[in-house]
């Protein structure tokens, strides 16, 4: 499979490297970090690593994602898959292999590397991030009857599903709404565990009461939302 990565950053020149050293590069055609405003050059240690660098400096999860998936777009042939992966070395990038084999397999159109069901360090997810996901997980197996355990960033879709959804979310609503999305397009779905360590430095989002609440509630609001649509 031709596959290429979209690494969302802000702020991570420290963590990036190690991301991409665990990165299984053989396997992976273009790795595109899209810098999303960093002031600590984080889009220079992204191209001195052999990265495209695609700049967002609208702000958000999101927007990072979309500022990838466009340089993709744009380039001579698109991939047959794209992976998602975290700039903070949150994620094992060096897991890949295992969240591609469904897609190569025939058996998945998206596939959710799941922290709830993989090993975590202690300390890697905050109590809120948990219940916060949870309950996320909870409600999308409530509307669509999916076996869903997690909205973890680690993730691999076909490029044509993806087109086919339509993603558009600009903030945290992003992983949600990409499982709903597939969801109601019918999708073919699977999860597979990952593992899951403590961030290098302090997330922006789960680091503070205001950006994790704020988070939870977008991310819930974009569940009901297409799950309306749908």
């Amino acid at each position: 499979m031709i596959v290429d990565v979209v690494i969302p950053a802000l702020d991570e020149s420290l963590s990036l490297p190690l991301v991409l050293a665990d990165l299984p590069r053989a396997l992976v055609r273009h790795v595109v970090v899209a810098d999303n405003g960093s002031t600590d050059g984080t889009g220079a240690v992204a191209a001195a690593a052999g990265c495209v660098v695609a700049f967002e400096p609208r702000r958000g999860y999101g927007s990072a994602c979309l500022a990838g998936l466009a340089w993709l777009r744009a380039s001579s042939a698109p991939p047959e898959v794209v992976v998602f992966l975290d700039a903070d070395h949150s994620d094992h990038a060096d897991e890949l292999p295992s969240l591609l084999a469904p897609i190569a397999e025939g058996r998945a159109d998206l596939v959710v590397g799941s922290r709830a069901t993989g090993i975590r360090e202690q300390g890697a997810l905050l109590p809120q991030q948990r219940v916060g996901n949870a309950v996320a997980a909870l409600l999308i197996r409530a509307l669509y009857g999916a076996s869903v355990t997690d909205l973890g960033p680690f993730r691999a879709i076909r490029w044509e599903a993806l087109e086919r959804i339509g993603m558009a979310d600009r903030g945290y609503g992003w992983t949600a709404e990409m499982q709903v999305k597939a969801f109601a397009a019918g999708l073919r779905y699977a999860e597979v565990p990952v593992s899951y360590r403590r961030r290098v430095g302090r997330s922006k989002i789960a680091g503070t009461l205001r950006g994790t609440v704020g988070a939870g509630i977008k991310i819930v609001a974009t569940i009901l939302r297409h799950a309306r649509r749908g």
